[in-house]
């Protein structure tokens, strides 16, 4: 039965990681090589300094309550595990170096805490365990929020019903080579995802999936014949950033076949998109992991319906 707690996930009873008491039985000038100093020797930062800096950040800033350090085995150690692949064939000189790309990144004393031979003999693969110097700033911290309230699929048919008047026409396609429509079928299809319904549920939406491998000609020409309010994309096939030029593509497309109050909305999705680049590829909204069919739908309620009418105050009062 294995009981190494850095394979099985379980952290060993002393609290102590990887990263201690391992290397007392290495021979001598051994350590000096791996990790450029010896055993013994102070844990500094990876400028060779003290570790976070003059002024106790990495930045020479001073350090605020809403500054974080990464967490492995003991508060603030700034334990972290990092995995890539190198093209060199396993063996100890692909291990070495490894720990030296590691250092390079700004590890201090790394190990590889497991290693493979991948893709034959010409590729290896590494999980490498170490300590960084660098904190989190919260306060600095950007993300793209929601910025539209989440509904449910009754409010999103009656909000569509009573606000527009008509149905919503919905197309959905994974342009270019990629074949993955995991993604826009969680979307799309009646049965859902994480226990929602998809849009093809939604009454008041009328629901196109034209599947996997659409030329983005022919998904330009299809939101014309349709008269699609809103065109979204599913991409996972991202080598080479396949994924951002296809994106970028069927903007330009969408915006050179369409008069600006007549263009389908955009919207993209899928892992390797940063939901803050939206506006850098053309594209109205993008979703990454985790979206929702609900998230979706809510979306396409808050951008393409009109929005409820406020009755002033008075108004109310004098109904009352």
């Amino acid at each position: 039965m294995n009981t190494d707690p850095w394979t099985t996930g379980r952290r060993p009873e002393n609290g102590t990681g990887p990263h201690e008491d391992l290397h007392e039985d290495l021979p001598e000038g051994l350590y000096e090589s791996l990790y450029g100093g010896p055993a013994d020797a102070p844990s500094n930062g990876p400028e060779g300094g003290p570790e976070g800096g003059p002024e106790g950040g990495p930045e020479g800033g001073p350090e605020g309550d809403g500054v974080i350090r990464p967490y492995g085995d003991t508060t603030d150690d700034g334990m972290v595990q990092l995995s890539f692949t190198l093209p060199l064939p396993h063996g100890p000189r692909a291990e070495g170096a490894a720990l030296q790309l590691a250092r390079r990144m700004g590890m201090e004393r790394p190990l590889v805490v497991h290693s493979k031979a991948v893709g034959g003999t010409d590729f290896s693969f590494f999980v490498v365990y170490g300590a960084v110097a660098h904190t989190v700033d919260l306060d600095r911290v950007v993300v793209a929020e929601r910025d539209y309230p989440l509904l449910s699929a009754k409010e999103a048919d009656a909000a569509v019903r009573d606000r527009l008047g008509r149905r919503l026409v919905v197309l959905g396609a994974c342009i270019g080579t990629d074949a993955h429509t995991v993604g826009i079928d969680a979307i799309l299809n009646i049965k859902g995802f994480a226990g929602e319904k998809g849009l093809e549920y939604y009454r008041q939406m009328r629901v196109l999936n034209l599947g996997a491998q659409v030329p983005v000609g022919e998904l330009v020409r299809r939101a014309g014949a349709e008269r699609a309010d809103a065109v979204l994309v599913s991409q996972a096939v991202t080598q080479r950033d396949a994924h951002l030029t296809n994106v970028r593509e069927l903007s330009a497309e969408l915006r050179a076949s369409f008069a600006e109050h007549e263009r389908p909305l955009l919207v993209v999705g899928g892992p390797r998109f940063d939901p803050a680049a939206a506006a850098t590829l053309g594209a109205d909204r993008i979703f990454g992991r985790g979206t929702t069919p609900g998230d979706v739908a809510s979306y396409l309620v808050h951008a393409l319906v009109p929005a409820a009418p406020v009755v002033p105050a008075a108004v109310l009062e004098d109904v009352g």
